[in-house]
């Protein structure tokens, strides 16, 4: 209730919302996010139980390619996205610096068209933690060592604010998308605020 106050949400304990909430954030945190490093992903939380956050986009699959020549030098990566972004599908593939960066350039180009502002958004600092406390409690079931989960921690900025978002799985791509998603969403969502915020005060 004090993290919904500081986003501007006055709640009542007895309200089912605080309770559906409250629920939903521990079953994420036992299976390792963890949000008050991640204030911006549990804002979107926050506002997605309420009903009150848009869907910007959907993302229907995504693949990536790691091409590592040796004799070459430097490994090439490739990824490719498949979103729906207002009942378009769009389908988009792009190299980049190793598996983030090449679904952060594929992910851009297709929602830029839709979204010009992502353009500001920046990648600034990027975490990844092996959690102790795995799901998996029997190692022969591969709940250890590089199979343990991670949690991703993504800090990204524009030129008014900086936000952190986290994704969990025990596959080091999946949580970090899963981050970038976040990162994302919660860039056009802060747009959208902002936009409001304006239009409000005339």
């Amino acid at each position: 209730m004090y993290k919904a106050r500081e986003f501007g949400f006055e709640l009542d304990k007895n309200d089912p919302f605080v309770l559906e909430l409250l629920t939903t954030i521990k079953e994420r945190e036992a299976a390792g996010y963890e949000y008050t490093a991640a204030e911006a992903s549990y804002e979107l939380l926050l506002n997605r139980v309420l009903g009150r956050a848009r869907s910007y986009f959907s993302v229907l699959r995504y693949r990536v390619i790691d091409d590592n020549v040796f004799e070459r030098g430097e490994p090439l990566t490739e990824a490719t996205v498949m979103l729906k972004v207002g009942g378009k599908t769009k389908h988009t593939a792009s190299t980049g610096r190793g598996p983030i960066n090449a679904l952060d350039n594929a992910i851009r180009e297709a929602l830029c068209n839709f979204y010009p502002r992502l353009a500001e958004m920046r990648l600034l600092d990027f975490k990844v933690r092996v959690l102790s406390g795995a799901k998996r409690d029997d190692c022969g079931k591969g709940g250890c060592g590089t199979a343990s989960d991670v949690r991703v921690l993504v800090e990204c900025g524009d030129a008014h604010r900086r936000w952190v978002t986290v994704g969990v799985s025990y596959n080091v791509i999946v949580a970090s998308f899963e981050a970038l998603i976040d990162a994302i969403d919660y860039k056009l969502f802060s747009d959208d605020r902002e936009k409001l915020t304006r239009a409000l005060k005339g």
